[in-house]
Parts: C-alpha cells; sequence; structure tokens
C-alpha cells in the first residue's frame, strides 16, 4: 500500500515548474490530483502524464487570484474525488524591484497571489475539514490532513528587491502558523517549505537577455544574471541550487504519515543556506 494511497491533494500553480514536480511526487504514491495552472495546456499535460502513470488527476484551470477560484478549487476535489486530504499553495511568481521604483501594482499582485489566495483557498476548504473531522472523531476514524503552504527564505531572512514577495512570504508564514493552532483538533497538520535557491525556468532565464513570462496578459521580466547565479550557488554549503525534484521532495515529507506529529513549522529547502 502506497502511503498517500487514494489521497486527494491540491496543488495549486502545478502546471510547471516545482509545482509539475510536487504533483507527479504525491501521485506517484497514491495521491489523486487536482491540477491547476493558469493555461489548460500545461495542466492537462500533468494530468495526462500522471493517467499514463496509473494515477489519477483532473485539472481546475484559472488564476488562484480570482475572488472564486478557492471555491471552484475545492469543489473540483470534492466533485471528482470525494475529499480532500492535502492541499499544497504552490502558485506564484515574482515581479521584483527596489522600493523606490515598486508600483501599488507589484506590490498588490504580489500579495494576492502568495497570500490571499491560499488564504481564499483554505477558508473554502475549512467547512469540509471541519465536518468530516467531526464525522471522522464520532466514528472513531480519525483521519490526517495535510496542508503545505510553500514559502520563500526571503520570507524569512529578507531579500534585497523583493519587499513584496519577502512580505507575501512572510505573511504566509504566518497564516501557516495560525491555521496550525485553529486546525489542529482537526487533525490537520499546517506546515512551510521556504525555499533557497531552486533552479527552474524562471532562475534559469537570464535578466540580461529580456526573459519575461506572462501573467494574465502581462508581460513579467524574470531571470537571473549568470555571475548573480553563480555567485548565489558558491554560498550554498551544498555548492549547487536545488533541484524541482528535490524541492518537491521537503514538500512530499510534510504529506505522509511520518509528520502527523508535525505543523505550525518552516522548513527551509536550501542546501544548508540559510
Amino acid at each position: 500500500m502506497k502511503k498517500l494511497q487514494n489521497k486527494v491533494a491540491l496543488v495549486s500553480g502545478s502546471g510547471r515548474g516545482i509545482g509539475r514536480e510536487i504533483a507527479l511526487k504525491l501521485a506517484s504514491d497514491g495521491a489523486r490530483i487536482v491540477v491547476n495552472d493558469l493555461d489548460p495546456a500545461p495542466a492537462n499535460e500533468v494530468v495526462a502524464a500522471v493517467r499514463a502513470a496509473g494515477g489519477e488527476a483532473v485539472a481546475c484551470i484559472g488564476s488562484v487570484t480570482q475572488a472564486d477560484f478557492g471555491p471552484r478549487f475545492v469543489a473540483t476535489a470534492l466533485e471528482s474525488f470525494g475529499g480532500v486530504d492535502i492541499i499544497v499553495n504552490n502558485a506564484g511568481f515574482t515581479w521584483d524591484n527596489v522600493i523606490q521604483k515598486m508600483s501599488d501594482e507589484q506590490w498588490e499582485d504580489i500579495l494576492a497571489v502568495h497570500l490571499t489566495a491560499p488564504f481564499r483557498i483554505l477558508r473554502a476548504a475549512a467547512g469540509f475539514i471541519r465536518e468530516s473531522a467531526k464525522k471522522e472523531a464520532e466514528a472513531g476514524t480519525p483521519v490526517f490532513r495535510k496542508v503545505v503552504n510553500i514559502s520563500s527564505t526571503s520570507g524569512v531572512y529578507g531579500n534585497a528587491g523583493q519587499a513584496n514577495y519577502a512580505a507575501a512570504k512572510a505573511g504566509i508564514n504566518g497564516l501557516t502558523r495560525a491555521l496550525a493552532k485553529e486546525w489542529g483538533r482537526y487533525k490537520v497538520n499546517v506546515n512551510s517549505v521556504a525555499f533557497g535557491l531552486i533552479k527552474t525556468r524562471l532562475t534559469e532565464a537570464d535578466a540580461q537577455a529580456d526573459a519575461s513570462i506572462d501573467i494574465e496578459g502581462r508581460r513579467i521580466k524574470v531571470g537571473v544574471n549568470p555571475q548573480i547565479l553563480k555567485n548565489a550557488e558558491s554560498l550554498i554549503p551544498l555548492g549547487r541550487g536545488g533541484t524541482s525534484e528535490e524541492a518537491a521532495g521537503a514538500v512530499y515529507m510534510f504529506c505522509i504519515p511520518e509528520s502527523n506529529y508535525v505543523s505550525g513549522q518552516v522548513l527551509i529547502c536550501g542546501g544548508g543556506r540559510p
């Protein structure tokens, strides 16, 4: 029996990058996955990959920042698989600038995707979780559920040029600790994973080459200067940036039964660098 057999996992932002690897990792251990992405093509590709490996998955397309997304995301899980066991709040992007050049839009959009969206998703799941926990307690068959919020070392230590992102990720750590106290009675473990340098399409792009991504019709500049990236890696005790698969492994640890007595924690996945 796989450790996550028949568990239902919602993974936001799971069409690409780290989110994709999280979805595939959980599915490989038996979880049924609700995949989310802004665009249908990458979400459907992950669904197809899960199914090809013998798993179960469905897609819920759309921006996590839409006011109705949280209820729709949770409803997709309930209608498709009949439950919610794991929620991974992963969706996000960066939009960097020094504070004197940062617009209100940059500030608000980053807080919306990294903090408000997870709040809405978790609020939407609260009713099901509360009622299920009550029934399970009465029947003497308690079930542990898992919430893993994706944070960043920027949210723990700060990072120049990322006032918006650092504030949002510090906020998600606060939300994690508050919800761990609220939902402990429902046997829900709530934790954060704070990533350091993880190599993805966003970090591997060369900022000097004007690399950008499309976020709901807006071009957002991404990428890291190769020399800055090299310097950052030299400060990591393990000597390199992490892979998406390794990032997914850190999330996985908070989803399995071995973490049933771990809650309200922020785990730094950064190769030994604080």
